[in-house]
């Protein structure tokens, strides 16, 4: 399947009756538990709001059926964290049927309601990451453990305390029956009587009564034998006094009186710093002092950014900087100390090395800008496909405008975020094998279909090569040639012909390609402004340039680059190991292995 369109087409087609809501249900539900379900991602949040909105229309139950059905699961953890929000029966059907990795349990778990992860403790095939994970967040199993053995005779100091006014007379067993001859003759036991007499009832009703009351024992007994160190179960607040645990402390509040002692500070330092004096005792009348403090101190002028180091617990030792104003009485305008604060110093380096790059920004905004436009492309899509009821053509029409509007705003948004990456170096080119004159054929031919009306096209030389095998991921190798290409297509003039020829070296197969007389006008070719023709060939939302630029950023994330040379351009890949004489001839068939030699002839 060389264009995975499946998910367009159930969106295309109105769940307009019962059965139809059920089908589109059932094959979103397939399509989107795949990882991969298309590109496209105005497509994938249609299908998401589409599920969501279908589900409402089908009862808990018919959901909760579809997902158990034999042999399905789903492989994809943000199906898993939408199905979690449903109702408790869907939810315990999504988490039963989820086929994931580890990786994906540990990063979805903590991101499930809490109501939603107890369901998790019903499964016993989980990685072993995951359990750990359900262990920290105090998700344990909801079920009773099985008593060793169940007595007929239960000790009531097992099971319940229960606070007696009296005490009530020993009572003996009912006797048994006889035994058989030659046996011995048991003796009666002697029990203690409950305060509060059993209520009547059958001999098997008593016993599941006395198996549950073991049962809830026998768990009180395995829980409270733990060392309070691993247990990680959520206790409530029972007057239990926790250790106090240490956090280190950036800045605090505080006042001092005359004599520079510190007399109030923030409640969570005032035990620690209350007492502390700001400075030696009488550095105040010593001449040419050189502590800063005590010579504002002297003057009753104001401290700013004064270092002072500071003793005694962990949490506020080391060095502070000190700011602070004198504070005067309102009668009389008596001095009466200082109030100001305490803050640790500025760590430059620090800053620099968390400061996010230019890039890394970028990506943040267009993550920001992304999520409304998500919204308005989704809500026009609704309008259109008239989900929620009929709508007036006039209105269908605006809201597909909008909708179109919205995705070609989301496909410039893909653009820089992938020229972001690619320049910064968060993500890389697959690696793989294509064949390069065979996609450079294909393509050529393809634009030459839409060039033929105007009299243009791409001439294409393949030279003596037969084949050459790039080490690039054939998806990576089509969108790389097809943006160069088509940029180049859209800015021909009618009747410009482009020659265009392949050669290879010993390591690298090459593209060289004529530039259009219109880029080659332009000063800068990677930041051109030129905007395709007529023809329906788009070089994208930004120009020509701009894809220019991002083709260059694919070509050196797969070892190669793309260049201008006089007045055309060359694309250089690396050849793959089955291209160098590669023993094994990996990835190769026969019969281009045999064409390649006749070729070398």
């Amino acid at each position: 399947m060389f264009f995975d369109d499946r998910l367009a087409t159930v969106l295309r087609h109105r769940a307009t009756s019962e059965r139809g809501a059920r089908t589109q249900f059932r094959q979103l539900l397939d399509l989107l538990g795949n990882r991969k379900y298309g590109r496209d991602d105005s497509l994938i949040a249609a299908a998401w709001l589409r599920l969501g909105a279908l589900g409402e229309m089908i009862p808990p139950a018919d959901r909760a059926r579809m997902i158990r059905e034999p042999g399905w699961r789903f492989r994809n953890p943000q199906l898993a964290a939408h199905l979690a929000e449903d109702e408790p029966e869907v939810v315990s059907a999504a988490l039963s049927r989820a086929d994931l990795t580890e990786d994906d349990w540990t990063a979805l778990i903590p991101r499930l309601p809490i109501r939603a992860r107890g369901f998790l403790r019903l499964r016993r095939d989980l990685p072993p990451g995951a359990e750990m994970l359900l262990e920290r967040l105090g998700i344990h199993d909801r079920g009773l453990p099985q008593p060793a053995a169940q007595n007929d005779t239960l000790e009531l100091g097992e099971a319940q305390q229960v606070e007696d006014d009296f005490e009530a007379p020993p009572i003996p067993e009912p006797e048994p029956a006889l035994p058989e001859a030659g046996a011995a003759r048991p003796q009666p036991a002697m029990r203690r009587a409950r305060p509060i007499p059993p209520s009547p009832g059958s001999a098997d009703e008593k016993s599941e009564i006395a198996a549950l009351v073991e049962r809830i024992a026998q768990f009180r007994r395995d829980h409270t034998s733990e060392p309070l160190a691993s247990d990680l179960s959520p206790r409530l607040p029972l007057g239990e006094r926790e250790p106090r645990r240490e956090h280190a402390v950036s800045g605090f509040a505080f006042t001092c009186d005359v004599d520079g002692r510190i007399d109030w500070a923030e409640p969570e330092v005032a035990p620690m710093v209350v007492g502390t004096r700001l400075f030696e005792r009488g550095a105040i009348s010593a001449p040419g002092q050189a502590d800063a403090i005590a010579a504002s101190f002297a003057t009753q002028q104001p401290i700013a950014s004064e270092l002072r180091t500071l003793d005694g617990a962990a949490a506020i030792r080391g060095e502070w900087v000190v700011d602070a104003h004198p504070r005067f009485s309102r009668a009389g305008g008596r001095f009466l100390g200082y109030a100001g604060r305490f803050r640790r110093p500025f760590d430059p380096d620090q800053m620099a090395g968390g400061a996010p790059s230019e890039a890394e920004r970028l990506r943040q905004l267009l993550h920001e800008l992304r999520t409304p436009v998500n919204a308005v492309q989704g809500f026009a899509e609704l309008i259109h496909q008239q989900l929620y009821g009929p709508v007036p053509n006039a209105y269908r029409a605006l809201a597909a405008s909008i909708a179109g509007d919205a995705a070609s705003i989301l496909a410039g948004f893909d653009e820089l975020d992938r020229l972001a990456k690619l320049e910064s170096g968060a993500t890389a080119i697959a690696g793989g094998k294509t064949d390069f004159v065979a996609l450079i054929q294909r393509m050529t031919g393809q634009l030459s279909q839409v060039l033929a009306p105007r009299m243009a096209g791409i001439e294409l030389d393949p030279g003596d090569a037969r084949a050459l095998w790039v080490e690039i991921d054939p998806e990576e190798a089509e969108a790389l040639a097809w943006r160069l290409l088509a940029t180049l297509a859209g800015a021909v003039d009618s009747g410009e012909k482009l020659a265009a020829e392949i050669g290879a070296d010993s390591d690298t197969a090459r593209l060289w390609c004529q530039v259009p007389a219109r880029l080659n006008a332009e000063d800068e070719l990677f930041a051109a402004q030129v905007k395709p023709d007529a023809s329906g060939l788009s070089a994208g939302l930004f120009g020509a340039g701009f894809s220019l630029r991002l083709g260059r950023a694919e070509a050196r994330g797969a070892g190669g680059n793309l260049v201008q040379d006089g007045d055309r351009i060359c694309l250089s890949l690396p050849l793959a190991a089955v291209a160098m004489g590669d023993p094994k001839g990996a990835g190769e068939s026969p019969g281009d292995a045999a064409d390649r030699g006749m070729a070398a002839q």
